[in-house]
C-alpha cells in the first residue's frame, strides 16, 4: 500500500492533525512543530507525548515528519544562524519524544553568492563552513535516531542542484542526513521528470551522486510556474505546468513507490492540502 499524506495544520494540537489526515484519506503526515513564521521553540509535556503516540498508533498514521520554520538560515553566522540552530535542536529533540522521523529543512541562503545550476558548491567560503558547522552542532545535540532531512530548493537557495546537496552530505559525513525531494522545486530548478526515460536518468544521477538510501520522503506538488523558471510556487495536482504524467511515473516507479509522498498543495478550495488532491494521486497508482 502506498504512503500518501499531506502537510496539515496543528491548530488545536498535534492530535488534531492526526485526525485531519485520516479524514482526507491520508496515512502519513507532515506538520510544523510551532508557527513557521516565528522562533517559538517547541516544548512538549509528557501528556502531549503520550496522547500523540497513542493516537498515532490507533489511527495508523506513519511516518510523520516535522517541517522546519521558513525562517531557518543555517549559512548565517550571526543572529539568524544561532536562532536556526537552537530552533532545530529543540525540534529534533521533540521529534524523538513524539516518534516523529525528523525535520525536513530548507537550509537557507548564501545570499550574495550565486547558486549555479551546474552544481558548483562554494566549499571554500566562510558561509559554507558556517552551514556545515551549524548542522554538525545540531547533530551533536540531538538524538541519534532522528533525521536531519535536506529539502531541495527550487529557487536561488541552498540545495538547488543535486551536486550541491551531494557536496554538503559528503562534507557532513553523517548517516542521519537524509533527503526530501519536491517535484515542484525540481521542475523549477530545471529537472524534467515527465517521461520514463527522463525519470530513470534522474534517479540514476541521484543514486550516483547522493545514494537512493538517502532519499526518505517526496513532496508531490504541481507548479504554478514554467519549467526552469526559478520560482517554486505550488499548484494542485494536475492544474499546474508539470501535469499528471510525472506524478503517475513517480508514484509507480519501482525505486520510489515505497516512499512516503506528501502534498503541500494550495487545495481546490484554497484552504490547503485536501482530499481531492490525494484522490487524484490515488487514481494514478497502478495496482498490480
Amino acid at each position: 500500500m502506498h504512503k500518501l499524506g499531506a502537510h496539515l495544520s496543528i491548530a488545536g494540537g498535534y492530535e488534531k492533525a492526526l485526525e485531519r489526515i485520516v479524514k482526507i484519506g491520508g496515512n502519513c503526515l507532515q506538520i510544523f512543530s510551532a508557527s513557521p513564521r516565528g522562533w517559538n521553540r517547541i516544548i512538549v509535556t509528557e501528556k502531549q507525548i503520550q496522547d500523540f503516540i497513542q493516537l498515532k498508533k490507533k489511527l495508523a498514521v506513519d511516518p510523520i515528519f516535522f517541517h522546519a520554520s521558513y525562517l531557518i538560515n543555517l549559512a548565517d553566522g550571526d543572529r539568524i544562524g544561532s536562532f536556526s540552530k537552537k530552533n532545530l535542536i529543540a525540534e529534533l529533540n521533540a521529534a524523538a519524544q513524539l516518534g516523529i522521523k525528523g525535520s525536513i529543512i530548507h537550509l537557507g541562503s548564501f545570499k550574495t553568492l550565486n547558486n549555479r545550476r551546474d552544481g558548483a558548491c562554494p566549499v571554500s567560503t566562510k558561509k559554507y563552513q558556517t552551514l556545515i558547522n551549524n548542522i554538525l552542532g545540531i547533530l551533536e545535540n540531538t538524538p541519534s535516531h532522528t533525521f536531519f532531512i535536506i529539502e531541495n530548493a527550487g529557487n536561488k537557495k541552498i540545495g538547488q542542484s543535486l551536486d550541491e546537496i551531494s557536496q554538503i552530505i559528503k562534507d557532513l559525513n553523517n548517516e542521519r542526513i537524509k533527503v526530501c525531494l519536491d517535484s515542484c522545486h525540481l521542475f523549477s530548478a530545471g529537472y524534467d521528470l515527465r517521461t520514463p526515460e527522463k525519470l530513470d536518468k534522474f534517479i540514476a544521477e541521484f543514486d550516483r551522486k547522493i545514494g537512493l538510501d538517502k532519499l526518505i520522503v517526496w513532496h508531490l506538488n504541481d507548479s504554478r510556474d514554467a519549467f526552469a523558471s526559478g520560482h517554486d510556487r505550488h499548484q494542485n495536482i494536475g492544474e499546474g505546468s508539470i501535469g499528471k504524467e510525472e506524478f503517475r511515473l513517480i508514484l509507480n516507479h519501482p525505486h520510489l513507490k515505497k516512499l512516503p509522498f506528501i502534498i503541500e498543495t494550495p487545495g481546490f478550495d484554497n484552504q490547503g492540502p485536501d482530499k481531492k488532491n490525494l484522490d487524484i494521486l490515488k487514481e494514478l497508482i497502478i495496482i498490480v
